[in-house]
């Protein structure tokens, strides 16, 4: 069945806005980390470690939460269901001796 434009498509993807945050932190934390370089400007210890430091954690915060989103939407364990199991593994089938 064929949607019409006009009906009701229901929500939109609810990683979308996250996962273009993740991006957008990837890309600040990218930025800033090749103006914090200390080989093309000798700079003050503490600013480069500021800069990197920063950098460093925008890019981890980026990557954390686009892992996050890829993982949503491509479907893991639940670990709801891992809890349930008891972690064991599927019982194997018997074979047939025919």
């Amino acid at each position: 069945m064929k949607l019409n434009p006009y009906e009701y498509h229901g929500v939109g993807d609810p990683t979308a806005g996250p996962a273009a945050l993740g991006l957008g932190l990837l890309g600040v934390g990218g930025w800033l980390l090749t103006t914090a370089r200390p080989w093309q400007k000798p700079g003050n210890a503490l600013t480069l470690g500021l800069g990197w430091s920063a950098s460093g954690a925008l890019l981890l915060c980026g990557l954390v939460l686009l892992a996050k989103c890829v993982r949503t939407v491509h479907g893991g364990t639940d670990p709801e269901t891992e809890a349930g199991r008891g972690g064991e593994p599927p019982a194997r089938p018997a074979r047939s001796s025919d």
